[in-house]
């Protein structure tokens, strides 16, 4: 069972290339298939950001949950998909 991670991005963000590049870098480190990961385009996809609480870019959301609405530190980052992994009763290597 993997968890679900979207970000939400604009196109021209600085900030939003840098976090999708620490989200696929993660992704791979973690490996199993235990995280899958997409990145959204608020532009294109406004109304499901806006449902979610999304106002500014780069925004975090894990399993269909706003998380974060900044790119974390990536030991909080961490935590989280660590502490979500242990909840779906998976052994976590993060």
């Amino acid at each position: 069972m993997s968890i679900k991670l979207e970000l939400f991005s604009a196109p021209g963000c600085s900030s939003c290339g840098r976090a999708a590049e620490l989200l696929r870098e993660l992704t791979e480190e973690v490996g199993g298939g235990r995280i899958e990961w997409r990145k959204i385009n608020v532009l294109e996809e406004l109304d499901y950001a806006v449902n979610l609480g999304v106002l500014s870019t780069p925004a975090i959301a894990i399993d269909g949950e706003l998380v974060f609405t900044g790119l974390p530190p990536l030991h909080k980052l961490l935590s989280e998909l660590d502490r979500r992994i242990s909840a779906k009763g998976e052994t976590s290597s993060i």
